[in-house]
């Protein structure tokens, strides 16, 4: 699978790279330097190339790199309308992937909603964040960015003695305009990973979290 998804992104660059738009770092929120497009994703330093895609200096050859090289291809020079911000479900042609979104941004996050809201600056602080709009409710809640052009917006309620603990994270209004809706999926399901690994950083627990090694 792995090498599948190595030729996904490689197929995807030579595409970008043939038919470079001159347009393509200000479509990204990027910086252009020697062809190379430089900006933050997942909150590490980004590099598209055209012999790869780098977060840090680790080449992106898993999903990471597919999200990236599709962000590359589809963004464009509209820029971010965080309001009214959306559910997944709400988004056009979300059905096939909702339930996935479900367990894989938002459940996978309950367990750990105390050491999330202790991390919460630094979280923030690394992927480009901010506070959330005050109406959108929630015992504590957050904005990210994880990649240029789309924020995620993460709502949280404390468990009591009526409710269970609870997660929701809603998506900038027009982030459809930036990435295909299984790819957008894909997003909530790794920056909420994201989370998890910054949590654990700055806790020092154990939580399941991809390393982006690849």
């Amino acid at each position: 699978m792995s090498n599948n998804y190595a030729k996904i992104v490689r197929d995807n660059l030579d595409k970008l790279f043939e038919n470079l738009s001159p347009d393509l770092a200000d479509a990204m929120s990027a910086r252009q330097s020697d062809g190379v497009f430089l900006f933050e994703a997942f909150g590490e330093n980004c590099e598209i190339r055209s012999d790869g895609i780098f977060l840090g200096n680790v080449r992106q050859t898993g999903v990471i790199g597919i999200l990236i090289s599709l962000f590359a291809l589809n963004t464009t020079l509209e820029a971010c309308r965080v309001e009214p911000l959306k559910a997944f479900k709400d988004l056009p042609n979300s059905m096939p992937y909702a339930s996935a979104f479900v367990t894989h941004t938002q459940q996978i996050l309950i367990p750990h909603v105390e050491a999330i809201q202790a991390s919460t600056g630094q979280i923030i602080a690394a992927l480009n964040g901010c506070e959330a709009p005050s109406h959108v409710g929630g015992d504590f809640s957050f904005m990210v960015y994880p990649l240029p052009k789309i924020a995620l917006c993460y709502i949280f309620y404390e468990a009591d003695e009526d409710f269970p603990a609870s997660v929701t994270c809603l998506y900038s209004n027009n982030a459809p305009s930036f990435l295909p809706i299984d790819a957008l999926a894909d997003v909530g399901e790794y920056t909420s990973k994201k989370i998890l690994a910054i949590t654990k950083e700055f806790s020092g627990k154990k939580y399941p979290c991809s390393s982006y090694r690849s």
